[in-house]
């Protein structure tokens, strides 16, 4: 049995007789291949134009809730507070959303973290739409504003929505 494995061996060996630097090959730098690669789709370019700010209606909000939530409650939590499950599993937490130094912030602001990233928050430009960036915003700004709502300061017509 060895010997039969030996020979089976050897002759899988002799048929590699391949040498690689033989084998013809197309050189990289010749042709109409060369040049820059091409940029995928849906690429941000550095320092890309941005569409501006779009009117809020509830539309807005409510993409931007749902992109929140999908994007941003895992470290920011669905109130905004930085207390997001991959915070409680040891990622550093992002501050909490109603800190005078983002309520203050112009949502330009806003927009370029989500899409540069900002500290330990890495860019969002290859995942979130230019859209659905301004959503988020939107959507950030309604939970800030939300924060200090007092009930007793809603309208009849807010507190009956509520219910």
């Amino acid at each position: 049995m060895t010997r039969v494995l030996f020979v089976a061996a050897v002759f899988v060996l002799a048929a590699c007789n391949h040498d690689m630097r033989w084998q013809p090959k197309e050189n990289a730098y010749a042709g109409s291949a060369t040049g820059p690669a091409k940029i995928p789709m849906d690429t941000v370019e550095f320092r890309e134009w941005q569409p501006a700010s779009p009117p809020v209606s509830m539309a807005l909000l409510q993409r931007g809730q749902q992109r929140f939530r999908i994007f941003c409650t895992p470290c920011h939590s669905e109130l905004g507070d930085g207390h997001g499950m991959v915070v409680q599993r040891g990622f550093s937490a992002p501050p909490d959303y109603v800190i005078p130094r983002l309520r203050n912030a112009p949502p330009q602001l806003l927009y370029d973290v989500i899409t540069n990233g900002f500290g330990a928050m890495y860019s969002f430009a290859q995942r979130v739409p230019p859209d659905d960036r301004w959503a988020i915003v939107a959507y950030i700004r309604a939970l800030q504003v939300s924060q200090d709502s007092k009930y007793a300061e809603l309208t009849d017509a807010e507190r009956a929505a509520l219910k």
